[in-house]
């Protein structure tokens, strides 16, 4: 099996609790590496942009200001089969139905504030890793 990138996103909640070196410790530990890795601060504009796939939806205005609320830790992570892989370790989007062990379950609060994104299919990760990175940040 040939090595995967996917996007991840560390959200401003589970930067605001401090779980952010449990969370990347529990990535490293599950054979991911990371290739790119920055603190940004959303901008409504770039988070509107982001999230345009769900405009439509009632929960867009406050994903967007939840999004753009602080700091976010924006990643590529590198390994086999690293979307699916990733997936798994986040846990449902639901921390309520999230298995035991999974970073929601373990750090988010709801549906809403649930810690951490990341990208859905290889098409997605095409378009949100160079939506923050360029090709030069990525190891």
């Amino acid at each position: 099996m040939a090595l995967e990138r996917t996007f991840a996103i560390i959200k401003p909640d589970a930067i605001q609790t401090k779980h952010t070196g449990e969370i990347l410790a529990s990535i490293e530990q599950n054979g991911f590496r990371i290739v790119g890795m920055k603190l940004i601060r959303i901008a409504r504009q770039e988070a509107e942009k982001f999230y345009e796939v769900h405009q439509q939806r009632p929960f867009f205005a406050g994903l967007v200001t939840f999004m753009t609320e602080g700091p976010a830790l924006v990643m590529v992570l590198e390994r086999e089969d690293a979307i699916a892989k990733w997936r798994e370790l986040m846990g449902a989007t639901n921390p309520a139905n999230a298995a035991e062990g999974t970073i929601r379950k373990r750090f988010a609060e709801n549906i809403e504030r649930n810690a951490v994104h990341g990208s859905d299919g290889a098409d997605t990760a095409a378009v949100e890793i160079p939506f923050f990175f360029s090709t030069a940040e990525l190891l």
